[in-house]
């Protein structure tokens, strides 16, 4: 596999980006068009009015700006705090220098070689074997090693793992991943809601009023979640390559390949970080384990965030 290029892949990244905060308010907006809708059918039908599309284009309106905003303000908040967020979901720590001279050494060189800044660095005490980098700008790009991977690789192992880490930075992989985990979960938000507030009323009292609100909320239960199913395929139309290319990006660097793939082997025997409950989180890791061993297709492979780590390790030993 060869790998296509720095300067390509940080431009396709960069419109990827672009494209993802367009598309996603884009799928908020019908969203709230399609409940707004439901919302004055129901009203013109008991009124006996004339349903109109200017009412529901005028309520939309009306409605539009404060869902907006306060979307807005969930992201901005998300985008200032991701790498706090993080820290908190992994348990991941300071890993200071004087603690483990050894990565320090092994990320210097590294980021020398490729003219970037140093990244900081954190470790998961979790004897399980994984890694990830993370982060939105130079200020707050880190990679995170558990301290199983650190003390369970050689340094040429190692060395590959930190240079696929590196190339997700630089083709500013993990900027798009976070932009694209943020939008999910506010999907995620609003189909919980609209599901909860459906039980509220399933649980109260029978009234007509609570069946006709009933009926609004079931149709904002099935928005809201083909809008979560949509924004999951735009999430995870950020191509699987991506892995693909970080590894073919770190072999290049590295210029050891089989390192990288023999580290790839042993991650997969353990890699699973048992204090990272979100799956959100764990689809940043070199290696994202889904909870089922079945190998048979199912919706969880269909939404997988990696491509088989077996596949990955076959494409890096063709490396000559």
């Amino acid at each position: 596999m060869q790998y296509i290029g720095l300067d390509k892949q940080i431009r396709k990244n960069n419109f990827n980006s672009i494209l993802l905060l367009i598309a996603f308010p884009a799928l908020l907006l019908g969203m709230i068009y399609a409940i707004t809708w439901a919302i004055v059918e129901k009203q013109n039908s008991e009124s006996g009015a004339y349903s109109s599309n200017i009412d529901t284009n005028t309520t939309f309106l009306q409605m539009a700006p404060f869902v907006l905003g306060g979307v807005g303000v969930w992201f901005l908040i998300a985008w200032a705090g991701n790498a706090a967020f993080i820290r908190m979901a992994t348990g991941s720590k300071t890993l200071e220098r004087m603690e483990n001279k050894r990565v320090y050494n092994l990320v210097e060189n590294l980021c020398i070689s490729q003219g970037m800044q140093m990244p900081k660095l954190y470790i998961i005490e979790d004897d399980s074997l994984n890694a990830f980098a993370s982060g939105i700008n130079q200020r707050t790009y880190s990679v995170s090693l558990s301290r199983g991977i650190i003390n369970k690789l050689d340094d040429e192992e190692l060395e590959g793992v930190i240079a696929h880490e590196l190339t997700h930075i630089k083709n500013r992989d993990v900027r798009l991943l976070i932009v694209s985990i943020i939008f999910v979960g506010i999907f995620a938000f609003l189909a919980e809601v609209a599901f909860r507030s459906l039980r509220h009323i399933g649980s109260g009292r029978k009234s007509k009023d609570s069946k006709g609100s009933g009926g609004i909320i079931l149709i904002a239960i099935v928005v809201t979640a083909v809008a979560y199913f949509i924004s999951l395929l735009l999430r995870f139309g950020i191509s699987r390559k991506r892995e693909y290319l970080a590894d073919a990006g770190a072999a290049e660097m590295t210029k050891k390949p089989y390192a990288l793939a023999n580290a790839l082997r042993k991650i997969s025997g353990d890699p699973l970080i048992e204090a990272v409950e979100s799956r959100d989180v764990a689809q940043l890791f070199i290696d994202n384990p889904k909870p089922s061993t079945h190998k048979s297709a199912s919706w969880d492979n269909m939404f997988a965030t990696h491509p088989a780590i077996e596949k990955r390790i076959e494409l890096l030993e063709q490396f000559v």
